[in-house]
């Protein structure tokens, strides 16, 4: 039944409810029930002026979620210099991440590798590695504010140098002498804009200023070392290397995710931090939602779980697309049936598939 809000013409003065009416969100249940006759005037008076409605409320979609998120955000970064208030709008966006996260994390995820988030390709980043660090920081049984403090810090981890980012991506060689000035201070450019828009968080602060710095002191723009950078600042590090890894950039391909977590621990210039890097590694695993792998069977799929247990054919077993029609009605491979084993990861480049997310995990993914 789709929700539906009521007026006083639906309800008839001594004769039984027909349903249970609700509140928009329906988180405090039925405010009527069903069979109740209404006797009290002034009280349904209320509750209609509050809003009574019958039937069940559309599902949030997380990549609308996600999608308006990074909306603002680029409003709200692109706007920053004149702000005075930042912190609460900041907040209020992390607060929607976190939303999404808590609907389905699977289809966040998997909407980082599929490329589903709109806007330019900074302000994407930037959503991304906060959905990733939240991700991680709830599997560490960390509180529900220092979660948003860890999305905020993520979101406006490079406003600093929002106004290049963008343009390095168009880059086909390194980066000159004052493009990397530019890039190894901007977590201090960051925070000295974080602070001049309202941001007086010191934590918040802290770790978008310490979020490159390296346990060995190799990081920037201070060189830190260990002890003197924050759990949730070298978090959030971890999450932006990875996510900037299986993005796509202008000038190279996206790196599928198994390779991306190996070119991060075996990156010996970098060194990880153990507890964090046994997260990430038990969060994502090999193959994480948004996956695109090669059955056993000869069929194409995606990942649609974490853990990699189910995968949704987009092909069939010779390789060939199937339609948007069917789609929706294929059945998931349990990839613990050896027919169905996953025999490698696969770049949509080569994978030659292209589908909705709607097709595959439904109206929570429609944008």
């Amino acid at each position: 039944m789709v929700q539906r809000r009521i007026g006083p013409a639906d309800l008839v003065p001594g004769e039984p409810l027909p349903w249970d009416l609700f509140l928009a969100d329906h988180s405090a249940g039925p405010q009527l029930r069903k069979g109740q006759i209404i006797t009290d005037g002034a009280q349904l008076g209320r509750l209609l002026q509050l809003g009574l409605y019958v039937g069940a409320p559309e599902q949030p979609s997380v990549l609308r979620l996600l999608n308006e998120a990074a909306q603002r955000l680029e409003r709200l970064l692109l706007a920053l210099r004149s702000e005075n208030n930042a912190e609460r709008d900041v907040r209020d966006i992390a607060r929607e991440l976190l939303r999404a996260l808590e609907h389905d994390a699977d289809i966040a995820l998997a909407s980082i590798l599929l490329n589903q988030i709109a806007g330019s390709y900074a302000v994407r980043h930037c959503i991304e590695t906060a959905l990733l660090a939240m991700l991680v920081g709830r599997s560490m049984h960390k509180s529900h504010d220092e979660l948003l403090l860890i999305g905020a810090a993520a979101l406006t981890m490079n406003v600093g140098m929002l106004r290049h980012h963008d343009s390095f991506q168009d880059r086909r060689g390194p980066l000159n002498d004052e493009e990397m000035r530019i890039v190894r201070l901007h977590p201090q450019e960051s925070t000295e804009l974080l602070r001049c828009a309202g941001v007086d968080d010191e934590e918040w602060l802290s770790c978008v200023l310490l979020h490159h710095e390296n346990d060995d002191g190799s990081g920037y723009p201070q060189g830190r070392t260990a002890d003197e950078i924050l759990q949730n600042a070298k978090l959030i590090g971890l999450a932006d290397r990875y996510c900037a890894r299986v993005s796509a950039r202008n000038y190279r391909r996206s790196i599928v995710p198994d390779q991306a977590l190996q070119h991060i621990f075996l990156d010996q210039g970098v060194p990880i931090d153990p507890l964090l890097g046994e997260q990430f590694v038990n969060l994502l695993g090999k193959y994480p939602p948004g996956t695109l792998v090669r059955l056993r069977s000869g069929e194409l799929g995606v990942v649609t779980q974490r853990g990699a247990g189910h995968v949704h054919p987009l092909s069939d077993a010779l390789g060939a697309p199937l339609a948007a029609a069917q789609l929706s009605q294929m059945t998931p491979r349990d990839t613990g049936d050896s027919q169905f084993a996953i025999v490698s990861s696969l770049h949509e480049d080569d994978a030659g598939v292209r589908f909705s997310m709607r097709n595959v995990w439904g109206d929570e993914a429609r944008l």
